[in-house]
């Protein structure tokens, strides 16, 4: 049996709350969103897409999956097979209405599935950065990082899907995050990045900041400043995410009584 199969198994005879956690690399991990997920009850199953078999879970087992940020690019599933997996077990749960938390990759993988382009933008968005949240952002878990720096580290963009609402915008990409329904959120920055994190990003992908005016020296300082108020609009983003639903798992027919029947 595989990891993933193993995991597949967990889920299904775990009782408490589920979160399939979808990884790329192992330095863009659940960061600053683990303790949330951990304090609102779920249990934690992380698959690492490019080692396990994706096509091996139960799509609508988890009460949750999250789908985290990666170097590979959401077109790029002839050189990632893995990728059209995930666009696979997305999609189900997209019919299924099941919850998902997109993050960067995780938003262009659900932007692909619901049909949008996803493409190569201008110019990679790197720094601290803030986000604008429109005006359904504002009545939405998303308000949580106006005015509040954040990580950006990404070079690809997308096209709004059908069906979704603009949850957050910026000067340099129009799409920041989008959502549909209370089930349904993806955010393009990084709002997992905690210290170890950071670090790690330095580390691995430090020599290209530069090209962008930055230093890794300017962005440790940058986290010194913006990165416990990033902090705590993680968990105030996520927090709120889950409460919703919660509250939707408590009317008939909801997602958890549906999602998890399998």
């Amino acid at each position: 049996m595989t990891d993933a199969a193993t995991g597949a198994v967990r889920l299904a005879a775990s009782a408490r709350r589920t979160a399939l956690v979808l990884r790329h690399d192992s330095a863009i991990g659940l960061g600053n969103l683990r303790p949330t997920l951990e304090a609102h009850g779920y249990e934690i199953v992380t698959v690492d897409a490019p080692h396990q078999d994706v096509a091996a879970l139960d799509a609508l087992a988890p009460d949750l999956v999250v789908v985290l940020g990666g170097e590979e690019a959401a077109y790029e599933t002839d050189r990632y097979p893995y990728l059209a997996d995930e666009i696979a077990l997305l999609s189900a749960r997209i019919d299924a209405e099941a919850p998902i938390f997109g993050v960067c990759l995780g938003a262009q993988l659900l932007a692909k599935t619901l049909g949008a382009d996803v493409r190569k933008g201008p110019r990679k968005e790197v720094g601290w950065l803030t986000v604008e949240p429109t005006e359904a952002g504002a009545a939405s878990p998303v308000r949580h990082f106006a005015g509040v720096p954040t990580v950006q580290w990404h070079g690809d963009t997308f096209d709004l899907p059908d069906g979704v609402e603009r949850l957050a915008t910026s000067g340099q990409y129009e799409n920041q995050a989008f959502g549909r329904g209370d089930w349904l959120l993806a955010v393009q920055f990084h709002p997992e990045v905690d210290e170890a994190i950071h670090e790690d990003w330095l580390r691995e992908w430090g020599d290209e900041l530069p090209e962008y005016g930055l230093t890794r020296e300017r962005l440790r300082e940058e986290r010194a400043s913006y990165g416990p108020r990033a902090q705590a609009a993680s968990a105030a983003l996520l927090g709120e995410y889950l409460v919703g639903l919660e509250a939707r798992d408590r009317i008939p027919g909801g997602s958890r009584s549906s999602a998890t029947a399998a």
